[in-house]
C-alpha cells in the first residue's frame, strides 16, 4: 500500500467515539477554547460573506467549527437536493436551506446527538421547512443510490480514516452529474503511521 493511502491503526469505533466527543464538547460549550476556530470568527476567517448566515441562529453560527468554505466552489440553485455530510450544528445546511428555497431540499448528516439536537433546534426557530438531520456516517450515509444533486461537506473528509470509502459513498449519493463541493484541510507531505496513529491528532 502507498504512502498516500495509509489508514490509522486505531479501530473505527476508538476514533469516532474520540471525533464524537470533541465535537460534544463544541455543541455543548463552543466557547471553552479548541485547537480549531469555532464561531463567527472561524466562517470570518474561512471567507463567509456574513449575509449568507444573517437568519442563522446565534446558537447553531456559535457552534460552527468548519474548515472550509463549500459555497465558494459552485453553485447551489432553488430547487436542488443537498446532502450535508457532517453537518455540525447546521450552520451550512440551513444556509444551504435558503438558497435551494422551498422547492428543494437539505439533509444533514451527522454522528454526533449533541449537535443533531442542536441543529434541529435551528430548524425551528428558523421556521424553515426544507431541512432535517439524520443520525449517520460520513462512510456510511443513510440514504439511497443517485439521491443529491449537491454533496457538501466541511472539515470531515479528514476526520475520516479510509477517504477513497468515503469520497466512493459520497459519489454512490450523487446524481449523474452531480456536483461535489469539500471545504477542508490539506497535508502536502507524507504522514508517518506513528501520526496516524496519534488518536489526537485526529479529533480536529
Amino acid at each position: 500500500m502507498s504512502e498516500s493511502h495509509l489508514i490509522p491503526d486505531i479501530s473505527d469505533a476508538a476514533l469516532r467515539d474520540a471525533i464524537k466527543k470533541e465535537y460534544e464538547d463544541v455543541a455543548i460549550d463552543p466557547n471553552k477554547g479548541y485547537h480549531f476556530h469555532t464561531g463567527r470568527e472561524a466562517a470570518n476567517r474561512i471567507g463567509y460573506d456574513k449575509t449568507l448566515y444573517d437568519t442563522v441562529p446565534e446558537k447553531n453560527i456559535a457552534s460552527f467549527a468548519g474548515t472550509g468554505n463549500p459555497f465558494n466552489l459552485g453553485p447551489i440553485n432553488p430547487g436542488d437536493v443537498v446532502v450535508d455530510v457532517g453537518s455540525g450544528s447546521g450552520f451550512d445546511a440551513l444556509i444551504a436551506s435558503k438558497m435551494v428555497g422551498p422547492k428543494g431540499r437539505v439533509i444533514g448528516i451527522d454522528m454526533t446527538p449533541e449537535m443533531l439536537r442542536k441543529a434541529r433546534s435551528g430548524v425551528v426557530e428558523m421556521g424553515t421547512t426544507n431541512v432535517e438531520f439524520r443520525k449517520g456516517h460520513a462512510e456510511n450515509i443513510p440514504l439511497q443510490d443517485e439521491f443529491a444533486d449537491v454533496v457538501i461537506s466541511n472539515g470531515v473528509l479528514n476526520l475520516t480514516p479510509d477517504k477513497n470509502k468515503t469520497l466512493n459513498e459520497w459519489a454512490r449519493i450523487l446524481k449523474p452529474g452531480g456536483r461535489l463541493y469539500i471545504g477542508d484541510i490539506l497535508v502536502e507531505k507524507s504522514m508517518p503511521q506513528s501520526a496516524l496513529n496519534d488518536i489526537s491528532l485526529w479529533t480536529g
